[in-house]
């Protein structure tokens, strides 16, 4: 396992400033925003791909994941909350393929960076179309994402969350079991687990293999607000040794966006926090 930082903790400043204090702060990879005002496909250019490549192999920074979840860019410009909509799962069929298209790009763009995984989610349970019904266009859109994926040799993990259309980790297994294929699985988000009381215990365990990427956070309460590590009631250590027994090593990746006012010191705090940590002293000790 090693420690990686999404950039989408760097909203008020580039990917390119992004990546600096990420690399500055000692992480072995980091996660690229897929939305503006980073790594949005349609309009990061063949440049802005090349400076970012140099970049990363001047820091030796892989990439850990490309995260798809958010759809700003659609919009054309920020909002207070992340925006999920449209989604793979939007009954507009337009909109829809939009998504699918963007999907795509993000694809090629983590097959440009070396990335292995590209998240997204299950989109917003909308007014006026069963949740089932939604599922099934969910289905159909990844069908022709997954394939598009295979391609590249890139996998697909869907994130579930709280109020989302999958939210859960027995729903996203359920959900997988329809796919027989080695490219779709999970983005594991083990705050979001926390938050609506699952036994992270269960959770691994019920995922196993399909846990192609981890996003981590400390949670207070089971209140689904993003905090450093160590400012909340997570037990990480016993989640480090959950994953460690289900051989699970891909990259844990620091998911932050709630500190865009102060991205750098949220980076080192975090990194200080689990390397001080007996489980990762003594791994680095090996």
């Amino acid at each position: 396992m090693k420690l990686s930082f999404s950039s989408n903790a760097y909203t008020r400043h580039s990917i390119f400033t992004a990546v600096e204090g990420i690399a500055a702060a000692g992480y072995a990879g980091v996660e690229l925003l897929a939305d503006i005002p980073h790594l949005y496909p349609f309009s990061f250019g063949p440049e802005d791909v090349q400076k970012l490549h140099d970049l990363l192999r001047r820091h030796n920074l892989a990439v850990a994941n490309i995260n798809a979840n958010t759809a700003m860019g659609y919009y054309g410009r920020t909002f207070w909350e992340p925006l999920f909509e449209p989604s793979l799962a939007n009954p507009d069929p337009v909109a829809r393929k939009w998504r699918i298209d963007y999907t795509k790009r993000c694809i090629v763009l983590a097959h440009r960076f070396g990335a292995p995984t590209v998240s997204v989610t299950s989109g917003c349970m909308l007014p006026g179309i069963w949740p089932e019904d939604s599922l099934l266009l969910l289905r159909d859109s990844l069908k022709e994402v997954v394939s598009f994926a295979r391609d590249y040799d890139v996998r697909i993990g869907i994130e579930y969350e709280p109020g989302l259309l999958i939210s859960c980790a027995e729903e996203l297994a359920a959900f997988l079991v329809l796919f027989d294929s080695s490219f779709l699985g999970a983005n594991l988000d083990l705050g979001h687990s926390h938050v609506i009381g699952e036994d992270h215990n269960e959770v691994i365990s019920l995922l196993g293999e399909k846990i192609f990427h981890i996003h981590l956070e400390d949670i207070h309460r089971l209140k689904h607000y993003h905090l450093v590590p160590g400012q909340g009631d997570m037990d990480f250590p016993a989640i480090f040794a959950a994953l460690e027994q289900q051989r699970y090593n891909g990259y844990i990746t620091i998911e932050l966006y709630t500190y865009s006012n102060a991205p750098d010191e949220a980076a080192r705090q975090s990194i200080a926090f689990f390397q001080a940590l007996p489980f990762w002293a003594d791994r680095e000790k090996k």
